[in-house]
Formats: structure tokens, sequence, C-alpha cells
């Protein structure tokens, strides 16, 4: 009967794959648009938010510039989406930025892209669940108390989604992300014929005023504050790399897949992003970082406000109590939620390939029981938990370390796409494609200078709102990755063969340690024995007179052909002796081999941990650190750790001679050796 962990696993996971069925896990395109571009495309029901939230600060009347930012966002998209294509095409295995910006720009530059990413991905859970669990409150306003629970409720039931397997994930995405985009869509188009025919939507929050929180700018003000607008814009842009990073992931022919997922994905996003920008100045939603700047929300101290697409779909659809604004809330809500699933196929997937190279701990290039990196789903989910409680599960405060990292990546894989079709160019066989070269070579080139400075401009708007949190950590985590490949690269320096590495140790000393006498203790001296060592001692630690003395007679008394060595230990100190006692062997030759053989018992219950091996656990610790000693465990399974179905069967004196014995168990030998006698499953206090 399985144990109740491995039942929840079960429960939680699924039954394990078998590794021949990882083919079985490729992606069709209809999959793949909702598990890689959940992220950009849920992003667009707050990246207008986002845009207005700043201008806000300077009052009402420079709502007028969204549109303006709007455009300049789109722009954006439309080259970093094109831009992206040609990363596809060109490097199919997966990796992305960081496969760019290493191959082509150097390892050092493909560290700070994957430190860049990995931070990214992390803030896509946080920023998308907050984001997610903002529309949850705006459709019911008597959770918000419960906020901080909601989102760390969600990050768990994403981690176990995904534990299940990237298909199961991916249906399970599916229907919320297409629902979300039917939505939005029907929205726009609803909301646009309203407003031809003469009746446009009107926003609930249509006559508050907004308290400005600066006046009179100069010039060089409105100019930082409408690039500030644009930074918070750009979050439009988040998950877009994501398609390169998982290009391994689609169906054959893979990058041709992956390309026309981008392209859709691109032209979903610019359209509902474009739409809802238009819908919020039409309806003319107000909506500010502080509610209380707002006037005329006379509860803005208890009450949160809605969200800029919740204030659109009530205005487009009559209202906030009819089943089609429960509708977008509840789908938006869905898919922001969900788009953090971006980010957990992203980084394991990214963290799986650093692995490989031996930037990351090599357990990230593990692959779980469902065929999942399934160690990077659960560090991504705990350190997006951990961002989630420190900012309490605020979007405003979590948004402001977003997008950094993005940049970072998109400028440097750019730059190195260039490079690529440098080195590729050359190698043009024909005129065509030469011109293919040409042509994708300033694509590249373009968006690298539009990328570059997009990022200069976040550095420096969004840097003391937090973004400098982003800026510490980047350079921490390269830091991080370049000291766990110097280790790794240390120790198989080490451990590479040489011509010492075959030579035998001139002999074996084998060592028991001895603390009563016992089946354990006669089963670790049988198995020294039977390795036949160059000599054997058995050892006991004196820390009681009478007990050793005894100790000393019972050995005698069971003629065991082994010495019994006391050492003495005034401070009743067990450890200390005992290693003291291996290092003396040792220095009589460094080509010596002391080998001890700890006896352990087997247990059953985790509190039976408690009760036993401690001294064998310390003694372990202790010698693992001394050159040329080996430590052998010599386990005894007591009744706990062995199942009913597994208990030998107790019989009475005479039984086996009689014949009575159980017709399951082997015959015993017909001449058994001495040696038998000590044959006995053994393990040691």
């Amino acid at each position: 009967m399985p144990s109740p962990t491995s039942w929840l696993k079960r429960l939680v996971v699924g039954r394990p794959f078998r590794s021949d069925k990882l083919g079985e896990t490729l992606l069709p395109k209809r999959v793949a648009l909702p598990i890689f571009a959940s992220d950009p495309l849920s992003s667009v029901a707050y990246a207008t938010q986002e845009i207005l939230l700043i201008l806000s600060l300077a009052g009402l009347t420079f709502f007028h510039l969204a549109p303006w930012v709007g455009l300049a966002v789109i722009g954006l998209l439309t080259v970093v989406v094109i831009s992206y294509r040609q990363v596809v095409r060109a490097y199919p295995t997966g990796g992305g930025s960081y496969e760019v910006a290493s191959r082509n720009l150097g390892r050092s530059a493909g560290l700070v892209v994957a430190a860049a990413l990995l931070v990214d991905y992390i803030m896509t859970v946080a920023v998308s669940v907050a984001a997610g669990v903002d529309n949850i409150i705006s459709a019911i306003p008597e959770l918000n108390p419960y906020r901080l629970g909601l989102n760390l409720g969600f990050i768990v039931v994403l981690t176990a989604m995904n534990l299940r397997g990237v298909r199961e994930s991916g249906r399970a995405f599916a229907v919320p992300t297409y629902a979300f985009v039917v939505g939005v869509l029907v929205t726009i188009v609803i909301g646009l014929v309203r407003t031809a025919s003469g009746h446009p939507p009107v926003a609930e929050s249509a006559g508050y005023g907004i308290h400005p929180e600066s006046v009179n700018l100069t010039t060089i003000a409105v100019v930082f504050l409408v690039l500030r607008a644009f930074s918070s814009g750009c979050t439009a842009l988040t998950g877009v790399e994501a398609i390169s990073n998982g290009v391994p992931a689609f169906r054959k022919p893979k990058s041709l897949n992956a390309a026309r997922t981008m392209t859709a994905m691109g032209v979903l996003s610019i359209a509902m992003f474009a739409g809802i920008t238009v819908l919020a100045l039409i309806t003319k939603v107000r909506i500010a970082e502080n509610s209380c700047d707002l006037t005329g929300f006379a509860a803005c101290a208890t009450t949160p406000q809605r969200t800029v697409i919740a204030q659109i779909a009530a205005a487009v659809f009559g209202g906030d109590h009819n089943v089609f604004f429960y509708y977008i809330q509840a789908t938006t809500a869905l898919i922001l939620i969900l788009a953090a699933n971006t980010a957990f196929n992203g980084f394991p997937l990214l963290g799986s390939i650093l692995a490989q190279d031996r930037y990351m701990p090599r357990q990230l290039h593990t692959r779980g029981d469902r065929l999942t990196f399934s160690n990077g789903i659960i560090a991504l989910a705990g350190v997006a938990g951990v961002l989630i409680v420190v900012f309490d599960g605020s979007t405003t405060r979590l948004i402001q370390l977003y997008i950094v990292g993005v940049f970072t990546s998109f400028t440097l894989c750019q730059a190195g796409m260039v490079r690529h079709w440098n080195r590729a160019l050359p190698h043009a066989t024909s005129t065509a494609e030469r011109l293919r070269i040409h042509r994708s070579r300033f694509i590249n080139a373009f968006g690298a200078c539009i990328t570059g400075v997009v990022l200069v401009v976040v550095m420096a708007t969004k840097f003391i709102n937090g973004a400098y949190l982003v800026v510490i950590a980047i350079p921490v985590l390269y830091v991080m990755m370049r000291s766990i490949h110097r280790h790794y690269s240390r120790v198989r320096e080490q451990l590479r063969p040489d011509a010492t590495s075959d030579i035998l140790p001139s002999r074996v000393h084998a060592v028991v340690p001895v603390s009563t006498l016992h089946k354990p203790t006669l089963r670790a001296i049988a198995f020294a024995r039977a390795s036949k060592p160059d000599t054997l001692t058995a050892i006991t630690v004196n820390v009681d007179d009478k007990e050793t003395q005894a100790l000393r007679t019972e050995w005698e008394e069971h003629n065991i052909p082994v010495p019994l060595t006391v050492v003495e230990s005034p401070y009743r100190e067990i450890t200390r002796p005992l290693v003291e006692y291996v290092k003396n062997i040792r220095r009589v030759s460094t080509r010596d081999v002391v080998c001890v053989y700890i006896p352990e018992y087997v247990v059953g219950h985790w509190w039976e941990h408690l009760l036993h091996n401690q001294s064998a656990l310390r003694l372990k610790g202790r010698l693992l650190f001394e050159p040329g000693v080996m430590v052998t465990s010599v386990p005894w399974q007591l009744e706990s750790s062995i199942g009913p179905h597994r208990r030998r069967p107790q019989h009475s004196p005479g039984e086996v001679r009689r014949g009575i014995a159980d017709p399951h168990l082997p015959s015993p030998p017909a001449n058994p050796s001495p040696a038998d006698h000590h044959r006995e499953p053994a393990a040691v206090d």
C-alpha cells in the first residue's frame, strides 16, 4: 500500500511518464499559444491602466497623451515580435536570448541575459497573479482582506498544474485564454459600435476629477512623465521571448510552428491593447495610484478602485451586475493568473539549459515524473511566493520591478543576432540569400537600437521606484552563476583520471565501531571479514568502566575471532577518539586505506530516527572529511521498517529440527560454514 505522501504526490502530479514518452508531450500551435503567449496576451489587461496611472500624477489634462504613448508601445511590440521571429528561425534548439547572446557576444553577455530572464520570469509570476487577484476583487470587493492568501493559493495551484506536465497544463489553460481573447475582442467591437452609433459607453468614474500630485510641470518634467508612462505601458511586451525559449516544445516543423505562433500572439496583443486603450479614453475612465486623489470617490479609504478593464466592461455592457461583466472579469482574472504559466514554462527550460552548461545546479536539468523540469518549477514558485509576501500582493509596487530584465535580454539578443547575420553573410551562396540576410540584419539592428533606448528609459524612470532591486539582483545572479561554473570546473578537474588513479592501496585496514554486542555488531564484523582486509579491528570507546568490562567479558564468551580494542575517553566523547584512532592508522602509510564498517538501524517511523543512529551519523559526518577513509553502512532492519507480509514467522524451539518450517523460506545450506553464523542482518545504534 503506498504511503500517504506517495498517494498525495500521485493525486497532485499524476502517474509518472516513461522517458520514451517525451515526444508525446510536444505541442501543436493551438495549445502552444495559450502556454507560451498567455503572458503578453494577458498584459493588455493592465498595460493601459499603467499608462493612465502615471499620467494621472499630473492630472486629467495629460490623459490626452495616452494615445501617443499607446502608439509608441504598439510600434515597439511590432518591432520586437518581428525581431524574435528571426531568432526562432535561426536558433530552433531553444535557449532564445541566452543562446543568441552566448554564441555571438560571449559567455558573459549570455549570463547577463540569463540573469535578466530569470528575474523577469519570477516577476511575471508575481505580477500576473497579483493583477489577476485585483480583477477578482474588482468583481467581489468583499475579498479584499484575503488578498495575500488568494495570491499564494493561486501560485500553489499553478505549481501543481505545471508539475502534471506541459500538455495537461496547456489543455487547462487553453479555454480561459481563448475565452479572454474572444471576450475582449467582443467588448471592443460592441464599444466601438456603440460609439459610432452616437451612444458611447461611459465609465462609472467618468465624473470623477483627479487631484494632481504635480502641477506646473516644466517641459523636461512633462517629457519625463511621458517617458515614465511609456515604460509602464511596455509591460505589454513581457513574455514575448518565451516562444523563442520554448521552440523544442513545439511539434515539427518546430521553427515554422513557433514563428507562426509568435505572429498570432503579436497580432492579438496589438489588437486588444489598442482597443482597450481607445475604449478607456472613450469611456473616460478615471484612475489614480492613490484612490483618494480621485475627487468624488467618497469611499476611497475603504473601497478599492475598479481596474480599467472592469470599468470598460461595466460601461459597455450596461452595469456591473450582468453576466457579461462577470464573464469579462472572470476570464481576465483567469488569464492574468494563468499568464504566470509563461514563466512556469520558460524558467524551468532556461534553468535546464543553464544547468546543462554548468551555470546552475545540476538538479535543474533533471526531469520529474511527468517529464517536466519539476525542480525549476518548484524553485520559481517559492521565490515568487516570497515576493508576493514581501510586497503584500500589490500590483502597483511589484510592477516597478518589472520589465528591466525584459529589455536587457531584448537588447543583447538583438545585438547578438546582428553579429549572427554578419557571420552568415560571407557564406551566402546566392543573391536571394544575401538579400534575406541583409533584411534580417536590418530588422535585428533596428530592434537592438529601439530596445536599447527603451532600456535606458525604463532604468531612468523606474530606478528609484523599485527597479534598483532588479539592478542589484541581476549582477548577484551573474556572480552566482559564474561561481557555480567555477565550482563544477574545479570538481571536474580534480576528478579527472590521472596516472595514479588505478594504483591499488598498499593495505586495507578494517575497523568496526562497537557499542554493544548484538546482531548488528555481528553482521558488521561478518561483512568486514568477508571483504578480507589486511587488518581487522573492533574498537569500543570506554566512557564507563563497568560497561566496558562487561563488553570484554561477553566478547570473550562468544569467542569472536576479532580483537577488541578499547580506546580511553576521559571526557566521555565517542566520536573524537574513534576519528583519532583512524587518523593514527593512516599516518603509518598514506597509500593505506581504512574502511570503517558502521552498523546502523533501519527504522520505519520518523520518530524512531530521533532515538537511533545519532552516534553513527556524527561519526560518518566526521570521517567523510578524512582522506583515505572509506565509510560503509551495514544496515539492520528493525521490524517497524519491514511490512507485515515480509516478516518471517516466529517458530517455537525445535520446529525447524522437526521439519515444521515455512515452505516459502529457502532451505538452509547443507554444510554451513562458520561464517554463516554471523550472516544475520545487523545495524548499530
